[in-house]
């Protein structure tokens, strides 16, 4: 098989694994992250006095209205704003993944030698990953549109009333991109966690080189590890973005410095990493489920 042909079945391979990667995130985890997010945007304390007061809390903030139904009958509510995940989380995945994945080949095939004489030679396919990881996220900053309406549709849906979409792309603009400095914040060091420690894990700790072929539960192991680090080191400006992003179309009273202080204030040091361990249980496994099935997936049509 020739390199031309290696190549486009690598690059096809990368965005067909990635995109049933986050179709399939979004049929399994979308009421998981409704609920994630409902509560990193809620800006009072979680955690009651015992466990029925903050069982009962959660619900509240999560189901709000439907609370008094159950978390079953709940569920239906923690579906809003569907078409925008849709959306959103297929582009973000097929350019994120198959983006750092295309990057990184580049980054390897012409500045490998900068990056060992960098961090060594046995370091350096780790850091070229990370980087590369980094930049990709920078990027995504431009589909924070339909994240941002994705958002507005789990938390503050009123404020899509009486308006249709295309109203409120032509009103809004560029206010949709509101909070992309605490976007690039919070995907730079995220990324670069992800992608770094995922390699970091797949060549330090289980001994396999690039070349390897990678078992799913191999690559389950690295997701897994990578997603931790990811969430756990993006946190803070996650909080920020979310609480910028889900006020009333044309609100800019809460600028990041503004919800920094207020967090400090009202909340503590411990408000930045509000909704950390719903994070690391429900979002954790999404993003560990979507990087896995999309890195499988890659080898996979790669090597058909």
């Amino acid at each position: 098989m020739s390199d031309n042909s290696k190549t486009s079945k690598s690059n096809y391979g990368s965005i067909l694994g990635s995109s049933i990667a986050g179709l399939s995130e979004i049929a399994i985890f979308h009421p998981l992250d409704t609920i994630a997010k409902r509560l990193m945007s809620h800006e009072s304390k979680v955690f009651k006095s015992n466990f029925t007061e903050t069982h009962n809390n959660i619900k509240k903030i999560a189901l709000r209205d439907n609370a008094p139904k159950g978390w079953i009958r709940g569920i239906p509510n923690l579906y809003p704003g569907l078409g925008f995940a849709v959306s959103y989380k297929i582009s973000q995945r097929i350019y994120k993944y198959s983006g750092q994945h295309e990057l990184k080949k580049y980054i390897t095939n012409n500045h490998k030698e900068r990056f060992d004489s960098l961090f060594g030679e046995n370091n350096s396919n780790v850091y070229i990953s990370a980087f590369s990881g980094s930049l990709i996220g920078m990027g995504e900053v431009v589909l924070l549109p339909v994240d941002a309406l994705k958002i507005k549709s789990q938390t503050n849906p009123e404020t899509f009333k009486g308006r249709s979409l295309t109203s409120i792309l032509l009103k809004e603009n560029l206010n949709l991109y509101n909070g992309w400095q605490w976007t690039i914040l919070r995907n730079a060091p995220g990324s670069f966690a992800l992608f770094g420690a995922s390699t970091f894990t797949k060549n330090n700790i289980l001994g396999l080189s690039e070349d390897d072929k990678t078992s799913l539960g191999q690559y389950f192991i690295c997701s897994t590890v990578g997603s931790i680090a990811s969430i756990s080191v993006s946190s803070p400006m996650d909080v920020i973005k979310t609480r910028i992003q889900n006020k009333n179309f044309g609100d800019n009273s809460g600028s990041g410095f503004n919800i920094i202080g207020s967090i400090i204030k009202n909340e503590g040091p411990t408000g930045f990493f509000r909704g950390i361990g719903p994070k690391l249980l429900v979002i954790g496994p999404k993003l560990t489920f979507s990087f896995t099935i999309a890195q499988y997936l890659t080898d996979f049509f790669k090597n058909l």
